[in-house]
């Protein structure tokens, strides 16, 4: 193995390690490439430790659409603060999934499609 192999594997260890995982995915979109998954707060960083794993696509609008949940009235949260974060967080992971859900159905509907007869285009 040459060095840059080495150190493309190090990078490649190191990420594993902070994702938790030797097999870790996009719970959105099933990416499986430890240098491009991240993980996300769902309930937000200042509402608990509960992560997933999402690449940086699916994190972008994640964290962006974090922005317009509700704001933080006790530090520390209450329990019933807490639970409001969790719910918000994971109902925009849904979103996500919802659409990625109806893009596959619209690829699964193409393969489904007969064959345009031969001289017909």
């Amino acid at each position: 193995m040459n060095d840059r192999e080495l150190n493309r594997e190090r990078r490649r260890q190191r990420a594993l390690e902070r994702l938790g995982s030797n097999n870790p995915r996009c719970v959105i979109c099933g990416c499986d490439d430890p240098l491009a998954l991240e993980l996300h707060h769902i309930a937000g960083r200042a509402f608990g430790e509960e992560k997933v794993p999402v690449c940086r696509n699916c994190h972008r609008p994640l964290s962006d659409w974090q922005k317009d949940h509700a704001p933080q009235l006790r530090h520390p949260p209450s329990d019933s603060e807490w639970l409001l974060h969790m719910v918000e967080g994971l109902a925009d992971l849904l979103e996500l999934v919802v659409k990625r859900l109806r893009q596959f159905a619209v690829k699964l509907l193409a393969l489904q499609q007969p064959p345009a007869p031969k001289g017909e285009a």
